[in-house]
């Protein structure tokens, strides 16, 4: 898959999903070559504080008893519980004093796998005056896959970074299925080395 060459303008942001313990390896939902985007994402934060464009991270943030848990009924084990080590990004990923963190699925009831259901980020970009999102992270076919979705469907233009995505893969092919529909959605298919920096 090609990647298009793309120049960073004010009015573009990055969004990076869910870097968190229990989703890395050793973590209770770790997604397999989950560690491998790390530093792919540094490379990005590192463009945009360049530029002094707005970074944004998603977090899972779950009260104990959500009902994404297998405890409630739900497909996971327990993972992410709001200010637990597991909810937490690694200490080889620190995160800039200047982003902006959404916490997402905090309601015991309700799931939340976009960063854009239930929480703030929407007002945050139209604040900021974003037109176009840089989305990465974990994982590709549920969280990245359900924001790129929702910024779709709010009239943000996508650059879909490839590089610095990774799949669940409960289903075989899941990853691969779940870019294909992101670009049918409209993403465009980014790497790093594609941004000019």
């Amino acid at each position: 898959m090609s990647s298009l060459r793309e120049e960073l303008w004010v009015g573009d942001a990055l969004l990076i999903a869910d870097i968190q313990n229990d989703f890395l390896t050793g973590g209770v939902l770790g997604v397999k070559e989950g560690d491998e985007i790390l530093p792919v994402l540094r490379g990005y934060i590192d463009r945009f504080q360049s530029r002094g464009l707005p970074i944004f991270l998603s977090q899972d943030w779950h009260p104990p008893n959500h009902c994404s848990f297998r405890e409630q009924g739900g497909p996971w084990p327990i993972h992410c519980v709001a200010g637990t080590t597991g909810a937490l990004p690694p200490l080889s990923f620190p995160i800039p004093k200047t982003a902006t963190i959404i916490h997402k699925a905090t309601l015991p009831d309700k799931e939340a796998y976009s960063a854009f259901q239930d929480t703030p980020l929407h007002r945050h970009l139209q604040a900021a005056g974003i037109k176009r999102l840089f989305i990465g992270g974990l994982a590709t076919d549920y969280c990245v896959l359900n924001t790129v979705r929702d910024a779709r469907v709010l009239g943000y233009h996508v650059c879909l970074l490839t590089d610095a995505i990774r799949a669940v893969n409960v289903a075989w092919e899941d990853g691969r299925k779940a870019e294909e529909a992101m670009i049918r959605l409209g993403a465009i298919p980014t790497r790093l080395e594609g941004l000019v920096a």
